[in-house]
C-alpha cells in the first residue's frame, strides 16, 4: 500500500509540471500585453492632455505657434516629447477654430513585448485632435 500511494504522488507530480509547462506561457503572454497596453494607455492620456493644453493655449490672444509647440511638448513626458508631431491649425480672428493635433509614435510609449505573437507596434501612432475656438 505504500509504495502505491508513492506511485501515484509521482504521477501527480507529473501532471502538475505538464499542467505548468501548457499554462504558463499563456500566462506570461497575458502578463506582458497587460504591461504593454498599460503603458500605451498611459502614454495616450498623455498625448490627449497635451493637444488639450496645446489648443487652450492657441485660443488665448497673442499665441504663437513657436509658444503654442512648447505648451504641447512641455506636457508630454521626455521619452514621448523626443519624438512627438505637432500640428497647429491657429484662428486668425475671435470665434474662428483652433485645431491642435500630437501624434507619437507608439514605440516611444511601449516596449514592444507582444511582437512574437503577432502584434507590432512598428508604423502605429497614438493621436489625439483637439479643437476649441479662440477668444
Amino acid at each position: 500500500m505504500i509504495r502505491q500511494s508513492a506511485n501515484t504522488r509521482s504521477r501527480r507530480r507529473g501532471l502538475f509540471s505538464m499542467e505548468l509547462v501548457l499554462v504558463l506561457p499563456i500566462l506570461g503572454t497575458l502578463l506582458l500585453g497587460l504591461f504593454e497596453f498599460s503603458l500605451l494607455f498611459f502614454a495616450r492620456g498623455e498625448v490627449v492632455d497635451a493637444s488639450r493644453a496645446g489648443a487652450r493655449s492657441a485660443t488665448l490672444p497673442g499665441a504663437t505657434l513657436t509658444s503654442i509647440e512648447e505648451e504641447v511638448l512641455a506636457t508630454l513626458s521626455p521619452r514621448l516629447r523626443e519624438r512627438a508631431e505637432v500640428v497647429i491649425q491657429p484662428g486668425v480672428q475671435t470665434g474662428d477654430p483652433v485645431i491642435v493635433g500630437v501624434r507619437v509614435p507608439m514605440s516611444a510609449a511601449a516596449p514592444d513585448l507582444l511582437w512574437p505573437v503577432g502584434f507590432q507596434l512598428r508604423d502605429r501612432y497614438l493621436a489625439s485632435q483637439t479643437q476649441m475656438t479662440k477668444e
